[in-house]
């Protein structure tokens, strides 16, 4: 059965390893959204870096995930001391399931502050797209995933919650986004 991938992607005001206490205020809630989220119902996985060093993206070891890749439009630094960035690649079960993890609780609380953490860049900060069952998607297909839903749109191949699309390439709506409609088609 196909699984849904995940990619986020956002630019961060501070560098990662920045001692204010913006960004200590980010990790906790990171770690915590991260625990809560992996024990979700329909979360399957997610690229987690070999040791988890803070801030250590780039050179790290991904493993089935691929080597570690950004967006073009990323402008900032890519060392351990310049690196301002947050982003995930992860799978899904279903639409649903990954639409009441992100807009509910703990993760919803942090949506409510990113604005705290993040600059506002005009590109989106998030895809999906199905894959196979038995994929590991990487993070460049995740960044490529991103940057055609920047430059054509949702589609079958890259969308939204918004603008979604069923496992057959057909659009879906979730209740409570996107046009009206009361469940996920």
């Amino acid at each position: 059965m196909p699984r849904l991938a995940l990619y986020t992607f956002g630019v961060l005001k501070l560098p990662l390893v920045d001692p204010a206490p913006l960004t200590s205020e980010f990790y906790d809630m990171g770690e915590a959204v991260y625990r809560k989220i992996s024990r979700h119902p329909g979360y399957l996985a997610r690229a987690e870096v070999a040791g988890g060093d803070r801030g250590m993206l780039f050179d790290a070891d991904w493993g089935a995930w691929g080597e570690f890749a950004v967006p073009t439009w990323y402008g900032k630094g890519r060392t351990v001391e310049t690196t301002a960035l947050a982003t995930t690649l992860s799978l899904w079960t279903d639409l649903r399931p990954a639409f009441d993890a992100v807009y509910t609780g703990l993760h919803r609380e942090a949506l409510n502050r990113r604005y705290d953490w993040f600059e506002r860049t005009g590109h989106p900060n998030h895809v999906f797209w199905w894959v196979a069952d038995g994929v590991i998607p990487t993070w460049q297909d995740g960044v490529s995933r991103l940057e055609h839903l920047h430059d054509h749109g949702s589609a079958p191949h890259a969308f939204t919650f918004r603008h979604s699309f069923a496992q057959d390439g057909t659009p879906a709506r979730i209740s409570g986004i996107g046009p009206k409609s009361d469940q996920v088609r």
